[in-house]
């Protein structure tokens, strides 16, 4: 990161040669944005919606140091609990454990522990915890000298070791039991920032050729993936507003291919595909771009408003067409007759709610947002989607059933129990679930060399009457 926490000396100019070169935000101020942001996390709120209201000068710096924080919470709050007897109050706590976040592991700190210390305890000053500054030094400076110790003293507590809850552990423990450390691993390391390229507006291999003129090597994925050795923003990619590209996970771009390969075309018509749970709309276009967009007519579904709009955002910005239907997918009688004519599906994509534990890497908030009580709840929402989609699909249509999850309760014990009940349900080759990071099932399918990628979990299945 390297920021620096005071602009340099410059050489003085006449007003008519200079530009006003903005100062970098102190360190301090960051740290207390940081913390504050933390709380409300804490409190239970999102990061991408505290970040929103972080000024924007500083939410760069802010967002990035935050995500450090989140990916190594579990050892700060238990170096916190050693080198305090009481718990602070909430805001003291927050910058307490933003400090120790970022200082614990020296080789992964983004300014000297040092540094990152003073730089806390002057915020703790600055703010409303100054009546507090006096216990954060003492505690950050009790820190500094026996760093060591208090590291070890912590090394037998799993959340401390793999900065996640206890209960998450334990689950990925008994449902992954060769994989679960690999998993959790993956968890707390930075993501790569993965392209799918618009198949029917450019060409991967020339696209990939513009990267590289750019000095931005790429690595070829999936069906038109291309995975970046570094990040850029957006507006920085070619073509990007002309819609010749989109960001999306490499696990995620095995969806279209999935559903429609091999799909048989209906005589005179185009496919009728649903896209339940739609927004963003990623996959949405996906399944336009895969096949010529002439022999989709596509629906895609969700049931709220705001991000409906987002589908229409991405359809638009890649010149693409879909019905964009705002409803409650589990209650067709409100929707199927009245948007869709009542015409059964040639197949259906459901990208399930779930409680997204395999792109924690990429949203480091997750797992302190979630509850153990939520998987069996987002289960069932997703056992009620299957049932009611199910019977909009025509005999011989494709349902792929999808998550996020590495989970199997919302992956592979979902899908087994969907197929017991329904006995014209039949199992599809499909990936099953994918951990994230490097694919230790790689080869599985015909195209498979997804790189680095999100844990993902796929089962198609097919009605055979």
């Amino acid at each position: 990161m390297n920021q620096r926490t005071h602009s340099s000396p410059r050489r003085a100019a006449a007003p008519s040669q200079a530009h006003a070169v903005p100062a970098a935000p102190p360190l301090w101020q960051q740290l207390d944005a940081v913390a504050q942001c933390l709380q409300a996390v804490l409190e239970g709120q999102s990061s991408r919606s505290v970040l929103a209201r972080v000024p924007q000068p500083l939410r760069p710096g802010v967002q990035a140091l935050l995500f450090q924080v989140l990916r190594q919470l579990g050892r700060a709050q238990a170096l916190q609990k050693q080198l305090a007897s009481r718990n602070p109050p909430p805001r003291v706590s927050a910058l307490l454990n933003t400090a120790l976040a970022l200082a614990w592991d020296e080789s992964r700190a983004p300014y000297p522990p040092f540094t990152l210390v003073n730089q806390a305890v002057e915020a703790a000053k600055q703010g409303p915890t100054r009546a507090q500054s006096g216990f954060v030094n003492a505690c950050l400076r009790r820190f500094l000298r026996e760093r060591d110790a208090l590291v070890a003293a912590t090394e037998a507590q799993p959340q401390a070791v793999w900065n996640h809850p206890a209960w998450w552990i334990a689950r990925l423990r008994k449902d992954h039991p060769d994989h679960w450390q690999a998993i959790l691993q993956a968890n707390n390391e930075q993501p790569p920032m993965t392209l799918r390229v618009n198949r029917q507006r450019a060409d991967r291999a020339q696209y990939q050729a513009a990267l590289q003129a750019m000095d931005v090597p790429s690595l070829a994925v999936a069906d038109s993936g291309l995975q970046l050795q570094q990040a850029l923003p957006v507006q920085s990619l070619p073509g990007f507003d002309q819609g010749l590209a989109s960001v999306q996970d490499a696990a995620a771009q095995l969806a279209a291919p999935l559903l429609l390969q091999g799909l048989e075309q209906p005589a005179g018509r185009a496919l009728r595909v649903l896209d339940a749970c739609a927004a963003p709309g990623g996959k949405t276009a996906h399944l336009l771009e895969y096949a010529a967009p002439q022999t989709l007519q596509v629906t895609a579904l969700e049931i709220d408003a705001e991000r409906a709009a987002r589908i229409e955002d991405t359809l638009g910005r890649l010149q693409l067409q879909a019905q964009v239907v705002v409803a409650d997918g589990s209650q067709p009688a409100q929707w199927f007759e009245a948007q869709c004519g009542g015409q059964l599906f040639d197949a259906i994509l459901l990208d399930a709610p779930c409680t997204a534990s395999g792109i924690v890497r990429r949203q480091p908030d997750v797992r302190w947002l979630r509850r153990e009580s939520d998987v069996h709840q987002l289960a069932q929402i997703q056992s009620r989607l299957l049932d009611t989609l199910w019977p909009l699909l025509q005999p011989g249509g494709r349902l792929l059933y999808c998550t996020c999850s590495v989970f199997r309760q919302e992956g592979e014990a979902q899908v087994q129990a969907f197929v017991a009940r329904n006995s014209e349900a039949r199992t599809l080759p499909a990936p099953g679930h994918l951990i994230p990071g490097k694919d230790y099932k790689a080869g599985m399918l015909a195209d498979n060399a997804l790189g680095d990628h999100d844990g993902f979990f796929y089962a198609l299945l097919q009605k055979t009457r």
